[in-house]
């Protein structure tokens, strides 16, 4: 009966073996018991959430391009214009006054020109005839009509200069959109030392979403990703978008980079300045080593995971990569298949004799 109680531990001792190994009582003793698992390539998904800002497609200030007085104003906040639509005119006597003055200017030049030339075909057709004409008198008239020439193709650019100037007074759309801002009325200046815009345009039918991504995260985003996002305002709703535009550059003070997607807002329910917070599945590479949070430890010095090899222990440095789901990306001098243990720890010092737990 003696000898049964003793041989009892043994037996239990030989089933946590498994397989039905038989194992020495001396290796039992000086051996530790570990649970392992194949190493093997994964694929990490993890879920990012990040701030961004809503801001419109194009917004513009529009400014007077010359000194000038309003006169009149034909849109206010919140008015729906299209391209080209007229939205005020001003006023500036004096470039009135200018472009009259180029006018009669461009009307002398005219007169005097078509004068000349016809002296100087008078004097040509007459001096076909031998003797009529002497050659200096045709050369002075031909001089005196290219001279006029050049002054009236002055003239008629300083009349051009003083019909565009002419045209400033009318300010008109450069785009399809809304006006946000309206910061004058009639009879205001506008023009030079004039620091506030006449009104401001912004197209919102379309808009940016503009995210800062951290530097370690700016591999995971692709042209013509989509992400989803939420606002505040409309709880319950979520929208997509779709990247378009990326820095290709990390700001060196933040260490983040830009990227702008575009979102169609043909009925108004988003607005320009809104915040909104973005979504998005960030996949990695499914050639990277994928291991559970337990088998990674380390100390002071490494960061590592505990392999098993010919029945002892052997520490392999790792480097961690990203972490989702009680898993984690390792990089380091492994192999597919290799056998790590599943819960690692720096007592389990290297070279120690192991046996797997099945």
């Amino acid at each position: 009966m003696r000898n049964m109680k003793q041989f009892i531990p043994l037996l239990f001792l030989l089933a946590a073996c498994g397989h039905g190994s038989v194992v020495a009582p001396a290796a039992v003793k000086d051996s530790v018991f570990v649970q392992t698992f194949p190493l093997s390539k994964g694929q990490l998904t993890t879920a990012m959430s990040l701030p961004g800002q809503l801001l419109p497609f194009q917004t513009v200030d529009l400014y007077a391009k010359v000194p000038s007085f309003v006169k009149d104003m034909y849109v206010d906040v919140g008015s729906k214009v299209q391209r080209g639509q007229l939205l005020a005119t001003l006023e500036a006597p004096e470039l009135q006054a200018s472009r009259s003055a180029s006018e009669s200017l461009l009307h002398t030049q005219e007169a005097l020109y078509r004068a000349s030339k016809a002296t100087y075909d008078r004097l040509y057709a007459t001096s076909r005839i031998p003797g009529t004409i002497s050659p200096n008198e045709l050369e002075i008239a031909l001089g005196k009509m290219g001279s006029d020439s050049a002054n009236l193709a002055a003239a008629r650019s300083k009349y051009q200069e003083a019909t565009d100037l002419q045209s400033y007074l009318e300010v008109r759309a450069p785009f399809d959109g809304i006006i946000s801002a309206r910061n004058t009325y009639p009879g205001a200046y506008a023009g030079q030392g004039v620091a506030t815009p006449l009104m401001t345009l912004q197209e919102q039918a379309r808009l940016r979403l503009v995210i800062d991504v951290p530097e370690v995260a700016t591999a995971y985003f692709r042209n013509k990703d989509t992400v989803r996002f939420t606002v505040s305002t409309l709880p319950g709703r979520t929208f997509s978008a779709v990247v378009t535009r990326m820095a290709g550059a990390v700001d060196p003070s933040l260490r983040t980079e830009n990227i702008q997607m575009d979102v169609v807002n043909s009925h108004g329910e988003l607005l320009p300045g809104m915040f909104a917070q973005v979504s998005s599945n960030l996949v990695g590479s499914p050639d990277v080593f994928v291991v559970p949070l337990s088998a990674v430890t380390g100390n002071s010095r490494d960061i590592f995971v505990i392999r098993v090899r010919r029945g002892v222990t052997e520490w392999v440095p790792v480097q961690k990569g990203r972490t989702s789901g009680g898993k984690v990306e390792v990089y380091g001098d492994l192999a597919t298949g290799d056998s790590l243990i599943a819960t690692a720890t720096d007592e389990l010092k290297q070279g120690t004799p192991v046996f797997v737990k099945q």
